[in-house]
């Protein structure tokens, strides 16, 4: 059971979205947002899984299509980011148990999952494991599983920015080894965006800068644990994701790289994948106002 704890609201976005707090059986919170009051009640939820380091806000520059589809979102910061407690060494499974936990808050019986760069693990994580209320999964720039079932090391950082390499080849050598590369400061940080990339920055996804400037608040500790879980068995085989699953992708993405997305397309059975041989990280995302259409046929 959850107890719902709110809502509270941002005066900044009040017209669009309620925030509140879910808190777990295990003593943690969720911090969720909700566009519900806003839109249609009767609307299908789409659940958010953020990347990283992010916070669980949905996609402003989606929520017109998503209202025009009869769509809802939802997100909540994952544990650590923003509003929610931490969960150190939290694998990607635990994603479905969170989901859960903000559907049952919420009274919602069925939703679809997207999620973006990290997140689309954790997206794929409630379609696998929530097969009776996952309707329809999207995952865009998504990671494969690092090793067995997935991709093994050399083919996994393949075509990754140096610091994208460095970051999880340290999460790969455990927590220790991750932590200490935080501390030293790793790899100068580039993540190598394409002109593409930087062009949406100059437009309504500057959502993204956003995001990633409220996740700053939360330090390290999070995205050490987002790095940490990918590197790391998931908790769940993709090939036993059953919902109707849309994956989307850059071809000139130097964070997660095409290769990512040519796996969990072959694991996942009847994945569609959408490969734009021109997009980036960043560029990628003018996809998913169709894939929200996506979405909605599968209602149909």
């Amino acid at each position: 059971m959850t107890e719902q704890t709110g809502p509270t609201a941002d005066p900044l976005r009040a017209d669009r979205i309620t925030e509140l707090d879910v808190a777990l059986l295990d003593g943690g919170v969720l911090h969720v947002y909700d566009t519900g009051p806003w839109d249609d009640a009767a609307a299908l939820p789409v659940l958010w899984h953020h990347g990283t380091p992010n916070t669980g806000h949905p996609p402003a520059p989606l929520f017109d299509t998503a209202t025009a589809l009869g769509l809802r979102w939802v997100g909540y910061d994952r544990p650590g980011y923003g509003g929610s407690t931490p969960a150190p060494d939290r694998p990607v499974s635990s994603a479905a148990t969170y989901a859960e936990a903000v559907a049952d808050a919420l009274g919602l019986d069925r939703f679809a999952v997207m999620g973006h760069s990290g997140g689309g693990p954790h997206a794929l994580a409630c379609a696998a494991m929530l097969p009776s209320r996952v309707v329809a999964a999207v995952a865009v720039a998504s990671l494969a599983p690092y090793g067995p079932g997935g991709l093994e090391p050399a083919a996994y950082t393949a075509g990754m920015a140096a610091s994208g390499v460095s970051a999880l080849r340290a999460a790969a050598q455990g927590r220790a080894a991750k932590e200490t590369h935080e501390a030293e400061g790793g790899e100068a940080y580039d993540p190598e965006f394409t002109p593409g990339d930087l062009a949406m920055f100059d437009g309504e996804w500057a959502w993204f800068i956003g995001v990633v400037r409220a996740a700053a608040g939360s330090g390290p500790a999070p995205a050490i644990d987002d790095d940490l879980a990918y590197v790391r068995p998931w908790g769940f085989d993709p090939a036993t994701v059953q919902v109707p699953t849309l994956l989307l992708q850059g071809g000139v993405d130097k964070i997660v790289p095409p290769a990512h997305a040519r796996r969990l397309a072959q694991a996942i059975p009847g994945a569609e994948l959408r490969l734009d041989p021109d997009a980036g990280h960043i560029s990628v995302v003018s996809g998913a106002a169709d894939a929200l259409v996506w979405v909605a046929k599968q209602l149909g």
